[in-house]
């Protein structure tokens, strides 16, 4: 940086020196990190001019071409998919909202709306000729009755996930037919079995490891996303699908009433014996679900939460990295999200016989929606993307891209384990143990979700986790921490902002994630004579109001707190107005915190996403939002 600002001083006018220096200093400020796309790469892949590719369904077949499948009922090809001209084969037209695919002994296998169904080329001209249904289900005509799948089963068979239906008044998703709500397992010959209940909105269905696995969308009863196996006879939380528990072939036998005797959401019913009119009672000792789980065993609980608004609004697939492929990633799994068009990575272990982990953000910037996820024979991940009306981080409707790898090793976190004193985390390359060493590098709060009827739920009982030591390996790619106030069953937000690689002094490309500490294991734990526990921290206030206004970075979190990034930029669209946008409208402080508890979807015609009411805001916090909100007035 001398000999450059040397070289400035001789050669250019004093006029211009200020201004050439201050873009030098950020040119320099900005390669202190690096960033998601100088590790890994997205490219569009291209399809022909005029079609439309709302994917719904993606596989990958053995000889290397991508299936596609389109929420409009086309079903295409891709030949040389990672070519850069890859060639578009309409295979099929004409089905009904194509929301998944499988290949099988030379057929596909997709679900529409109401079917499973294969589809076969008997005659060998690159078309289907064959369309078989396998298994039909009932319909009610709903427009929210989206199915998806299948998923194959190591033993042939097949599971599908059938969305709940969502009544026009109100957020309250219902099973108005039979198996709304639920899994379903169906083989061959066209018979079928109920596999459990509790589905909201279970997009990403997906096999892992032989195993079936959904993540589900973040509404009633349902606090944020998360990952979840689906086991047989389990019920994952949404009580919608419980009306048909006693039908003669339920795998389980639990009724909306057992779960209303613990959260109560005081349901009025109609002449039809509809639920209206939802009001939320929650007993303070069922308010979460391991709590509901002391008393409700069938009570499926998340392995992995993902943070609503933090690490997706709508997550979809889940798929597995395949050994060889993103390099020190290998075998962890990445989840798509439709909302914010990112993938999310994450590592799973096992503790005490169940499943937990954590979770990071990996790659944002997708041009649409993320609903599928298939890995290419080349090593690529396919994403299939649209945004169906409903709005995304991308300003595309559909598409579909490639995500790809440079074999450049970023500066991660690549595992986080839980220990019996606190967790121990992993990393790409080894850390510069000046940082790694002190105790102020590291910060863990704790917090879960509550268990209710209304619309999601903010972060609750957040509680700190103080840092007590840390112990660095010899090879700097190993930091163990020793913390306090670990709890059993709660999120641990975990972030390491001090952290420094040891050979580029690089912070790490994403410095935070969410462990799901579902157990904590048994073993030894570290003495305190072996750790080091300097501490370099400064106590800096950032809660004091300037002349009565907040910065983006005192109000930040709670915006994070309350969800609002989940659909909200501070300067631009995405699903729903920028926050500036908000601004010019010039509401008054009172009449923001009156849409915060009762938003009218009518002042905001161009955005197909209604805002779920928030009356879980605290008056005092919506104040600080709505006064920082209105600042942005002034800027330019």
């Amino acid at each position: 940086m001398k000999s450059l600002i040397t070289y400035f001083s001789q050669h250019i006018p004093a006029a211009l020196l200020l201004c050439t220096l201050a873009l030098a200093m950020n040119i320099a400020y900005a390669q202190e990190s690096a960033k998601e796309e100088d590790f890994f790469k997205i490219a569009k892949v291209s399809s022909p001019e005029g079609t439309i590719l709302e994917v719904g369904g993606l596989c990958t077949l053995p000889n290397g071409d991508i299936a596609v499948t389109t929420r409009r009922g086309d079903i295409f090809i891709v030949e040389n998919p990672s070519s850069a001209k890859p060639y578009f084969r309409k295979f099929a037209s004409g089905l009904h909202e194509v929301l998944g695919v499988a290949y099988k002994n030379g057929s596909l296998y997709v679900v529409q709306r109401g079917e499973l169904t294969r589809l076969y080329d008997s005659n060998m001209d690159g078309k289907a000729d064959v369309f078989e249904t396998i298994y039909a289900w009932p319909l009610s005509g709903n427009y929210h009755e989206y199915s998806f799948g299948p998923k194959i089963a190591p033993d042939g068979s097949f599971f599908v996930t059938l969305n709940l239906g969502f009544p026009d008044v109100w957020w309250h998703a219902q099973s108005f037919v039979p198996w709304r709500g639920w899994t379903l397992h169906i083989f061959e010959d066209g018979t079928m079995e109920p596999w459990a209940t509790g589905m909201r909105s279970p997009c990403g269905i997906s096999m892992i490891d032989g195993e079936l696995w959904y993540t589900d969308n973040q509404g009633d009863w349902v606090g944020s996303g998360s990952l979840m196996p689906i086991k047989k006879g389990a019920f994952t939380g949404h009580p919608g699908g419980l009306r048909w528990t006693g039908l003669p072939n339920s795998p389980l036998h639990l009724t909306t009433e057992e779960v209303y005797k613990y959260v109560n959401p005081r349901l009025e019913f109609d002449a039809n014996n509809q639920a209206v009119k939802p009001q939320n009672i929650v007993n303070e000792k069922f308010a979460t679900e391991y709590q509901i789980k002391s008393v409700i065993p069938q009570l499926q609980l998340p392995a992995v939460w993902l943070p609503h608004g933090i690490y997706g609004i709508s997550n979809s697939e889940i798929v597995k990295i395949p050994k060889g492929v993103f390099g020190p990633f290998e075998e962890q799994l990445l989840v798509g999200d439709q909302g914010q068009s990112k993938i999310m990575r994450v590592f799973m272990e096992k503790v005490n016989g169940e499943m937990q982990g954590c979770a990071w953000d990996f790659r944002s910037g997708f041009q649409s929606g993320i609903v599928r996820l298939t890995w290419g024979n080349e090593g690529s991940l396919y994403v299939g993307e649209t945004n169906r009306g409903w709005g995304s981080a991308g300003d595309a409707n559909q598409g579909l891209q490639r995500l790809f790898w440079n074999n450049q090793v970023p500066f991660e976190m690549r595992t986080v384990k839980a220990m019996p004193d606190g967790f121990e985390i992993s990393f790409t390359k080894p850390v510069d143990k000046k940082y790694a060493e002190d105790l102020s590098s590291y910060t863990i709060e704790s917090f879960i979700y509550k268990y209710q009827s209304v619309y999601g739920s903010p972060m609750v009982n957040t509680e700190k986790c103080p840092i007590k030591g840390v112990k660095v390996s010899a090879d700097g790619l190993t930091a163990r921490i020793i913390v306090g106030n670990l709890r059993k069953n709660y999120i641990h937000h975990i972030t390491l902002e001090g952290i420094r690689d040891m050979e580029n002094k690089y912070s790490l490309v994403h410095p935070s994630c969410y462990y799901t500490l579902n157990n904590i294991p048994e073993g030894s734990k570290l003495s305190m004579a072996e750790v080091s526990t300097k501490n370099t921290a400064k106590t800096i206030s950032n809660t004091t109001a300037v002349n009565g206004v907040y910065t983006y970075a005192q109000i930040k979190p709670l915006l994070v707190k309350y969800t609002c990034v989940a659909c909200h930029n501070p300067d631009k669209k995405q699903v729903g107005p920028g926050f500036i946008d908000i601004a010019k409208r010039q509401y008054s402080i009172d009449k923001i915190l009156q849409l915060i508890k009762n938003p009218q979807p009518k002042n905001w015609p161009d955005y197909a996403t209604p805002m779920a009411p928030m009356p879980n805001v605290p008056a005092s916090d919506a104040r600080k939002i709505a006064a920082w909100i209105n600042s942005l007035a002034a800027k330019k």
